[in-house]
């Protein structure tokens, strides 16, 4: 074999090589990029969950008002069968 041969040899490997690295780098960037999507995404998804958590707990807090004010009218109600029951 040549110093030629051997030159060529050794550039075809330093370029595949380069290649290799190039295409480990893209696919880490390509990785990163997708990370942070889905990071976005599940920022999006929390920000939509906590809102829609915080409708939920006022209409929580509505309905135990209005459970409140519908039990003090059925004890009132109740009261006054009993009083006309009553001999």
């Amino acid at each position: 074999m040549s110093k030629l041969d051997a030159a060529m040899e050794r550039f075809s490997s330093a370029l595949d090589q380069l290649e290799a690295g190039i295409n480990r780098r893209g696919i880490k960037a390509q990785s990163a990029s997708d990370a942070e999507r889905e990071l976005v995404a599940l920022r999006e998804d929390r920000s939509r969950l906590a809102n829609e958590l915080d409708q939920m707990k006022a209409k929580a807090r509505q309905l135990d008002e209005t459970t409140g004010e519908v039990s003090g009218r059925l004890d009132e109600a109740i009261a006054g069968i009993r009083a006309v029951l009553e001999p």
